[in-house]
Parts: structure tokens; sequence; C-alpha cells
């Protein structure tokens, strides 16, 4: 049993609250002071003897009152801590200002294969150059690469500092991330979802994107279950928090869970929490899920469709009457929250083939919005790929780049199969490794581009060169399976007027 004593601060009163404690024999995990406040965690206290403890502790001078709590502040904050840590899928530790590792989270060990504690990040790194570069630059590094167990990784330091009894400050360690360059879009990415506001993050101006922008401003304030579909990379998940961002739910909070992610045992304990002592392992008070924690707020499933049969059973109840148990646990859970899902999946195919119940999809798919993939969006490429740029530049600490003419049929040209993310992580490798602040064609790691050869002979001279040279090559090549403006409007999700004036303005029809 936890409880909390409250009193007026005095000298001694917690040395005689203790030693009532103590007179009953009564074993004690932790005791935690916090003037006026002391909280103190005794399994073997029972009720019958909290009744007579509370009568001795009244009996204190000063003793004002005697309650009991679910858990203690320090073991909440080292909950949320390793909640926390936990939750985070990039390698992270914590390190002291001689170098030395205090702490890591799951990731971190799981790459190591061992826990790091103690060692010094030159043995952890095999690389004593780059502890003393960290040391000697107070942990002020720029974003750079190293190797981790074989792994290549890009490494960023966060300084730490605390202050002394003279009120200054000094270095008292580092927090350091690390990154599988990959994920690197990812992480600018939700950096962006910190500072945007309703759909100002979807950046575009391009037929599909406006047209997914009006029909998601009328979902948005809907209050039910919508169901985001797109390609892998599209932005599904910049769309629900845009939708939850001016939704009437805006003030409450958006959790989201990647269901592909996990194995079933450790998404339910995440989505519906758990009881105490439900699993081996489990902390000893329980903990709330994604659905307990996000009450009056947002869910967002990402990638519904690889959840387990068991867990689309349990998230239909839930839909239905807003209730659930915590793995383990005998009580209902009523919380009030709005589920937004997505998948790239063919969920009629899956229901079709009994993969995914047809009865969850119906209550998924009240709302729903279809995300472009970005071959759609032609022309925002070139302006997401500024917008990246920028962005990569102030990540890394280094003076901003500008993409040179030569690169626009490229980034063009290119089918781009992993969407936004994809230029995305293409546009931060090549400012990583652009030695020039311009960014040329040889800088761009884009496999498959598919340009015409026309695209590729002589200088560019200017944007407006290289795109009207792409769209001309665009426009003949798919003239003769659309022999008129109005169906090759309607294969490039364009106006008719729009393809007619560039049909005239480049002489097709003629003989190609």
């Amino acid at each position: 049993m936890r409880i909390h004593v409250t009193f007026i601060d005095r000298v001694g009163i917690t040395q005689e609250v203790l030693a009532l404690l103590g007179g009953r024999n009564l074993n004690l995990d932790a005791v935690e002071m916090l003037p006026p406040n002391v909280y103190i965690d005794a399994p073997t206290l029972s009720t019958a003897v909290l009744d007579e403890l509370r009568e001795a502790l009244f009996k204190v001078r000063g003793v004002q009152a005697v309650t009991i709590v679910d858990i203690l502040p320090g073991q909440r904050r080292r909950l949320q801590l390793d909640a926390l840590l936990a939750a985070m899928a990039d390698p992270v530790l914590a390190v002291d200002a001689a170098g030395r590792v205090l702490l890591a989270n799951p990731a971190l060990v799981a790459l190591c294969e061992q826990e790091p504690d103690g060692q010094s990040l030159g043995e952890l790194f095999a690389n004593p150059e780059l502890q003393n570069a960290l040391l000697e630059q107070h942990f002020r590094l720029p974003l750079r690469e190293v190797t981790l167990n074989g792994q290549a990784l890009l490494l960023e330091a966060t300084p730490i500092s605390e202050t002394v009894d003279s009120g200054q400050r000094r270095l008292a360690g580092a927090l350091l991330t690390l990154y599988e360059p990959s994920r690197i879009g990812a992480r600018l990415a939700a950096l962006h979802h910190d500072h945007a506001e309703g759909f100002d993050s979807l950046l575009g101006d391009s037929a599909p994107i406006r047209t997914l922008k009006t029909r998601a401003l009328r979902v948005a304030s809907l209050d039910a279950p919508l169901l985001i579909r797109g390609e892998t990379g599209t932005g599904k998940e910049l769309v629900a928090r845009g939708c939850h961002a001016i939704s009437a739910r805006s003030n409450a909070s958006f959790l989201a869970l990647n269901c592909a992610a996990l194995p079933e045992n450790l998404a339910e304990s995440e989505l519906f929490g758990y009881a105490p002592g439900a699993f081996t392992g489990a902390q000893r008070g329980g903990k709330p899920g994604l659905l307990e924690l996000a009450n009056h707020g947002t869910v967002f499933l990402d990638e519904i469709g690889e959840m387990s049969p068991y867990l689309q059973a349990k998230l239909l109840r839930f839909l239905n009457d807003g209730s659930f148990r915590r793995v383990g646990g005998e009580r209902e859970v009523k919380v009030d929250v709005r589920i937004l899902s997505a998948t790239h999946r063919d969920l009629e195919q899956m229901v079709s083939t009994g993969e995914f119940r047809e009865d969850l999809f119906y209550r998924l798919n009240v709302l729903n919005l279809e995300v472009p993939p970005l071959r759609e969006r032609g022309q925002d490429i070139l302006l997401l790929a500024r917008h990246f740029m920028q962005h990569a530049c102030k990540q890394i600490q280094r003076l901003p780049c500008r993409l040179t003419p030569d690169t626009y049929p490229a980034l063009l040209g290119n089918r781009w199969p992993g969407n936004v993310r994809q230029l995305q992580n293409v546009i931060f490798r090549a400012a990583a490794i652009c030695e020039s602040n311009l960014v040329q064609i040889d800088d761009l790691d884009i496999a498959g581009t598919a340009m015409a050869p026309a695209q590729l002979e002589g200088d560019i001279g200017s944007l407006e060169t290289a795109v009207a040279d792409f769209e001309k090559a665009l426009l003949e090549k798919l003239y003769p399976s659309h022999p008129s403006s109005r169906q090759l409007a309607a294969r490039l999700h364009a106006s008719h007027s729009a393809i007619a004036m560039r049909l005239r303005k480049y002489g097709i029809p003629r003989k190609i």
C-alpha cells in the first residue's frame, strides 16, 4: 500500500513519521520526501494497520492529512521516462560529462546486443577519436556518421547542463540519438508536425492535393471514424494529424500506434494497457494504454491492415460501445476517443479473402480519404524538394544548399515508389554528402529514374526550360494513346483547357 502524508514543515517531523512506521515492523520499499509531503511505499501495510497508523500519525504535531495513492511521484516519473524511452524507435543513450554511458533505451540495447551501462563512448563505438571529438566540443557536434555493431548510423548529440552552487551552469553530460539514414525523412516529418497547424504541413498546389485538402476539411470536423488510404510514404499520418488539429478534439491528445511495428501481445498492451500482475515483467501498478491516455482525443492506427484477427475483434468491440478491458483486467474501462486509421493495403480484397473482418471494415470506413501518390503530383515535386532541402540543411547544421537546374528533370521524371518519404530521404542524403552549396545531379541517389532522352542532352539554363522540356516529352509520349485534349486531361488529372493550351504551345498533335 502507498500512502501520502501531508504536514506543516518543521524540524524533525519526518523522523517522527518514519519512526511510527518502523515501530510497526513495516517493510518500506520506497520513501520520497517532498516537503511538506512524504510519500511511503509499504507493501505489507494492511487496511487494519493503516487505520491504527492514521490515528497515530494525526497525533504528530503538524500532520494534516493521510491518504492512499496509486503510485509515488518518483515512481511515476520513472515509469514515464521508461515509457518515453521504450516508445522511441531510434536508439538513445545518456552519458555523463566524461562520456560514460548512464542509460540506454531498449532500441540501443537491442542494437548493441548487451547493456552498455558504464562503457565509454570510445569503447561502445570502437572509436576513441569520436569520444575525444565529442568531449573537446562539449558534445556540440553537427550530425555525423558513426558505426555501431557493424551498422552505419547518424549520430546527434544534445548537451545537458546543470546549475552548481554558484548559480553558474556546467556540463553534466549529453543525450545521444542514433538514426538510420532511411529514417531521417520520417524524423524530419515528425519535427514538422510539431510546428504545422491543420493541413499546413500538406505542401503542394497540384489538383490532387487541393482535392484532398478540400475533402479533408469537410470530414475533419465530423466526429466519426475515418479511414485514410494511400501508398507507403504518401503522408497518411500528416493527414490524420491535420484532421485532429482542426477537430473539436484538438486540445486533447493525438496518439499513434503502428499496427505493423509490434507483435500482437505488445500491440494489445500498448493500445489497451494492462492490469497489475497481468504478466511476468509487468509494471507493478499496471499501465494505461493509448486509448486511456488519449481520452477525449484521437488515436491513429497506422497500417490497420496488419492488425491480427484477435485485436480486430477487440477493436470492433471498443468501436461498438467505447469500452474495453486492460490485458489481464476485469474492470470495464470506458473512454471517449475518435479512431483514425490508415492503410496502404486493399482492405476490400482482404475482407473477401477472410484476412480482415468485414464488420470492422465498415466501422472504420464511415468516412474516408485517399492520399494521392507523388507521381500524380508532378507540380509539387520541386516545391517539396526545395522545402526538404531547406530543412535538411538546418538539421545537419550546414550552410543553405540549393538544387541546380540539371537536377530538375531527374526529380520530375522519377516514379517515386516511396513517394514523399523517399523524396525527403533523397534530398537529405544529397544535402549530407554534397561538398558544395550547389546540389548537382550526381549528388542525387535516385534509382529507377525514367526520363526522355532529350531531357539528358545539353545544359539546362532555367527551371522554366526544364519544366517545359519535361511537359513536352510527357505530352508527346501520352498523346498517341490519348489522342484528344479531353482524354489527355483525364489521364493527367488536369483541366481540359490547361492541356489544350499546352498542346498548342508545343505544336501537338503533329507527326511524332
